[in-house]
């Protein structure tokens, strides 16, 4: 082997050995801060005024307190903290104090959680392909129809509320056009969830293309691309491998955060379509005072928000190498 290529290796091998203290540092941060969020949620919900019984007009006091107990909310705070801690290491979340009384809430949440979810990330794939393809569509063709369209097109989708879409698909494809069906159907999930998922992507959409082209614009218009221009590189390299690399790290910053509140659920739009989703059971468990269902959606909501940071840092490293990833060099 060539003194050139031992060099190249030993760089590739320092390049992994990086990335992987990168995403250990990472996934450390990750789980401290899922740690916190648990405490904090515990002890919110811990010192929130009533009990999942108060509900329960029928029960006496002692009735209350003798329920408290069943379910261990009469131990001290740090008991039933750290005991909830590892019952959840697990996989137990508890049951269910009001809502469907003694039911394992991964029970509850499971069937739901796998319906918001795939229809948010359906949504947010949808809107992020369509949104990045307007943007540089309008970003190469500035001043033209489809720099108009697709600006038309952003307003629209940034400007509208998701139901207003919801409900104009609802009525032209599905009443008038009965092309998809109105109402959720769970037997049916690809079909039910064309409208829903184009009303969710509506805004991702927008936002993402509005990104793209501004960043594409003032990528095109820099010093190192009219170098590269000048070099004679042609110009479909310097859209996909210079100007598209650099913007995509832009849009992820935007994407990720509005894919994570897609995945969550939108209450609006499941409640228009009556999708059986993870915001409606979240709804009933606040105003029933169901605490352990609060607690484990919410941890929920908080687990996908971190995932989804972890792989923006990491997408960040794959997109553009460049970027320093260990100890600051």
């Amino acid at each position: 082997m060539t003194q050139e290529g031992a060099t190249v290796q030993r760089t590739q091998k320092r390049g992994r050995s990086e990335m992987g203290r990168y995403i250990a540092k990472r996934l450390l941060i990750a789980l401290a801060t899922l740690f916190v969020i648990l405490l904090v949620l515990f002890l919110l919900l811990t010192l929130m005024p009533g009990s999942p019984f108060n509900n329960e007009e029928k029960l006496s006091p002692d009735q209350i307190a003798a329920l408290k107990a069943h379910y261990g909310l009469d131990k001290p705070v740090v008991e039933r903290f750290f005991l909830y801690v590892w019952n959840m290491l697990h996989g137990d979340f508890g049951v269910s104090y009001s809502i469907q009384t003694n039911m394992p809430i991964s029970s509850m949440v499971g069937p739901r959680i796998w319906t918001s979810v795939s229809i948010g990330l359906e949504a947010g794939i949808l809107g992020a392909l369509v949104g990045v393809v307007l943007g540089i569509i309008a970003a190469l063709r500035q001043r033209t129809g489809w720099d108009t369209a697709a600006t038309i097109i952003a307003v629209l989708g940034v400007s509208l509320p998701s139901f207003v879409f919801a409900l104009a698909l609802s009525y032209f494809l599905g009443y008038r056009a009965k092309l998809f069906p109105i109402i959720f159907d769970p037997a049916h999930p690809i079909v039910s969830s064309v409208l829903p998922v184009i009303a969710l992507s509506m805004f991702t959409l927008a936002s993402v293309e509005r990104y793209t082209r501004s960043e594409m614009v003032s990528i095109m218009e820099s010093d190192f691309m009219m170098l590269a221009k000048s070099k004679g590189l042609p110009k479909a390299k310097l859209v996909i491998h210079h100007a598209l690399r650099n913007t995509l790290i832009s849009v992820i910053t935007v994407l990720v955060p509005l894919l994570v509140s897609l995945m969550t659920g939108s209450l609006v739009i499941e409640k228009i379509f009556s999708i059986p989703g993870l915001g409606s059971l979240y709804i009933t468990a606040i105003q029933s005072n169901d605490y352990n269902v609060v607690l484990a959606i919410s941890f929920i909501y908080s687990v996908m928000f971190i995932l989804a940071m972890l792989l923006m840092d990491v997408l960040y490293v794959i997109i553009d190498p460049r970027i320093r990833i260990a100890g600051g060099k």
